[in-house]
């Protein structure tokens, strides 16, 4: 008996240490939210810091909105620094960006006019919430 306890502890120890493992070695997925492009710089920021800490870091953004309008081809900020560059940077390190739909046709803007690393979804918040609650991601709002 005294043999059996000892291997069900050791199991179950292992057990333990596996799923401490696994959770550790997990990086974080998380929406960006923006839904005013004058936070956007900063937000890129914020991202670009994000992927210096944590490499493996999941990172989606999602605009609607004036949020929109840094994703929109020839977008510049308050200082005339073109987004294009930082957007393009952090699409190559693997940031995905996500436009919506709604605000497109509520603003009667072109979906040509759209950045091309960027996707286009039907609802911005549908898709934050859905990044939330269907996929596990936290939620940062710049």
């Amino acid at each position: 008996m005294k043999l059996f306890r000892a291997i069900a502890a050791v199991l179950c120890l292992a057990v333990v240490a596996a799923a401490v493992g696994a959770a550790g070695g997990r990086e974080e997925k998380v929406v960006y939210h923006i839904n005013d492009s004058s936070t956007a710089m900063a937000a890129m920021g914020n991202i670009r810091n994000h992927l210096n800490a944590s490499p493996k870091a999941q990172i989606v953004v999602v605009a609607h909105g004036p949020g929109i309008d840094f994703l929109l081809e020839e977008a510049k900020d308050k200082n005339g620094n073109p987004y294009d560059a930082v957007v393009q940077e952090l699409s190559n390190r693997n940031v995905k960006f996500r436009v919506c739909n709604n605000t497109l046709e509520a603003r009667k803007i072109d979906r040509k006019r759209v950045m091309p690393e960027a996707t286009i979804v039907p609802s911005g918040v549908a898709e934050v919430a859905r990044l939330q609650y269907q996929e596990g991601y936290a939620y940062l709002k710049p």
